[in-house]
């Protein structure tokens, strides 16, 4: 697919430079930074993390719980 893009003419000859150095084009230079965004994206974490015990309790062992004590402790959105 084509597409067209306006690059500010001291970053395109940073990219150029760049590419000649690495002796690839502008436009494989490109496609790979894409690439890397795109792919950064996928592996970034889709919700917050959970942190355990979700119900804190001072001792170990059996809980006796209820919905509404859980309701109590933890806030949902």
């Amino acid at each position: 697919m084509r597409t067209t893009v306006d690059i500010p003419d001291a970053i395109y000859r940073q990219l150029k430079a760049q590419a000649a150095h690495e002796g690839t084009s502008a436009k494989k230079l490109i496609l790979r930074g894409v690439e890397k965004v795109l792919t950064e994206n996928c592996r970034k974490p889709k919700g917050k993390r959970i942190k355990f015990p979700i119900v804190p309790f001072e001792r170990t062992g059996l809980i006796r719980i209820d919905n509404a004590r859980i309701y109590d402790i933890i806030s949902f959105p």
